[in-house]
């Protein structure tokens, strides 16, 4: 007798990743002994040392437990339960952690392995961790002839800067491009996660040859010899200029910078905080660096980037489980143009997302680079052209469809 496991709907090795949030978790039995009876099942973890942690549910709204005991028809028939990551202890590697199931005589019938991939602070990053997102980064970008041309092509000033900046859809917009970036990258490697740059406390295993690279005087990025990202190329150039300020990220946290504490008292309503664009956003950008980073047209130039936008995002998790701001139906989750007006288009709840949604005419940019926004093995939303609103239920809490497939290190 075996069992069969399917996650995320699928019993495929693309959909064994998954984050805080509820997976379904499909079970049947094969080839099970010719019985009108059931056959009791126990669901339990097998973690590898330091492994990823995973919790059970028998439903949607019932407890986590640490094993789970299920009743399958003889039949075949599947049964779903429920599978999650356990708040704290995220994967190091793929499949450290596995699901196991043993009979009613403790005999195992089947095992599935699954990784907690969750979004971290780059600083506590393993080094197999930080080696794994940097390889697909730099494969990502293939000495300026890869895919990362068309994330480049998103964000280069003029109509493109109007479609993510300066109005309500600023965030949105992002954690759209955020997403759209790391599911390219787990096309590469499906056990990379975005990390984040927490850029109110100092990072100094962030910023070392080794990992994100260290500018010289003159502002060029040096790279370590195994670092991937010594290829980096952006507009047919070779190199990253990052220009020092006096700060030191490493060893310093800028005063000028809004604390993360500070950024989470903006207010509790979305239009109080998303003023958050301007600091902590804007001074992260600016304060440390000069060079590519410090300007919007230039900014997906330098990796870096990417790692101080996750952060924002990620402050804006934060906020939305501080105040249970996940549904767009309510007013003080979103901002909404005032009675008889409407904000630039892109940046309303009920609006398409620029690229990803094609249009190119105005007052949309004349261009769409890159397509319909990557698919997930793992979740279905927000689809190939998303809105503004598909970004707000990110961890599926109020409809478990809406789920992205993402999860922060330290927002449950």
């Amino acid at each position: 007798m075996q069992i069969e496991f399917a996650v995320n709907n699928s019993t495929g090795a693309a959909a064994r990743y998954i984050t805080w949030n509820l997976s379904p978790l499909r079970l049947r039995l094969l080839d099970a002994p010719h019985s009108a009876n059931p056959v009791a099942v126990t669901l339990t973890e097998l973690r590898q040392p330091n492994g990823g942690s995973i919790r059970f549910r028998d439903s949607q709204t019932s407890p986590a437990k640490t094993s789970l005991q299920v009743s399958l028809p003889a039949n075949g028939s599947s049964v779903v339960v429920y599978v999650q990551g356990y708040f704290g202890s995220a994967s190091l590697a793929d499949g450290d952690v596995s699901i196991e199931a043993k009979d009613a005589n403790g005999l195992s019938i089947g095992t599935l392995p699954l990784m907690v991939r969750i979004r971290k602070n780059a600083n506590k990053l393993t080094p197999a961790e930080r080696n794994r997102f940097l390889a697909a980064m730099a494969q990502l970008n293939n000495r300026g002839t890869g895919r990362f041309t068309d994330f480049r092509d998103m964000h280069v000033g003029g109509a493109p800067d109007r479609q993510a900046h300066g109005g309500p859809g600023f965030l949105p917009w992002h954690r759209a491009y955020l997403l759209d970036l790391e599911r390219e990258l787990q096309l590469i490697d499906p056990s990379v996660a975005l990390p984040y740059w927490r850029f109110d406390q100092k990072s100094p295993f962030l910023f070392t040859q080794d990992f994100i690279g260290l500018p010289d005087a003159l502002g060029t990025v040096q790279f370590g010899a195994a670092n991937p990202l010594q290829f980096w190329t952006t507009d047919g150039v070779l190199g990253v200029n990052r220009t020092p300020r006096g700060i030191d990220p490493a060893t310093q946290a800028a005063s000028a910078i809004a604390k993360e504490a500070e950024t989470l008292t903006l207010g509790s309503n979305y239009t109080a905080f998303r003023n958050m664009e301007g600091n902590p956003h804007g001074f992260a950008h600016t304060t440390y660096f000069g060079g590519s980073i410090s300007s919007p047209p230039t900014a997906p130039k330098d990796p870096l980037f990417f790692l101080l936008h996750c952060n924002v995002d990620r402050l804006w998790a934060k906020w939305q489980h501080k105040h249970g701001r996940f549904n767009p139906a309510d007013p003080l989750a979103f901002q909404a143009a005032p009675p008889g007006k409407k904000f630039l288009d892109g940046h309303n709840l009920n609006d398409s997302l620029w690229p990803w949604n094609g249009i190119t005419t105005p007052p949309r940019p004349a261009t769409a680079p890159g397509g319909p926004l990557a698919s997930s093995a793992c979740v279905s939303a927000p689809g190939s052209s998303p809105y503004a609103r598909d970004m707000l239920d990110y961890s599926g809490l109020l409809i478990s469809s809406a789920a992205l497939g993402f999860s922060y290190d330290d927002v449950h």
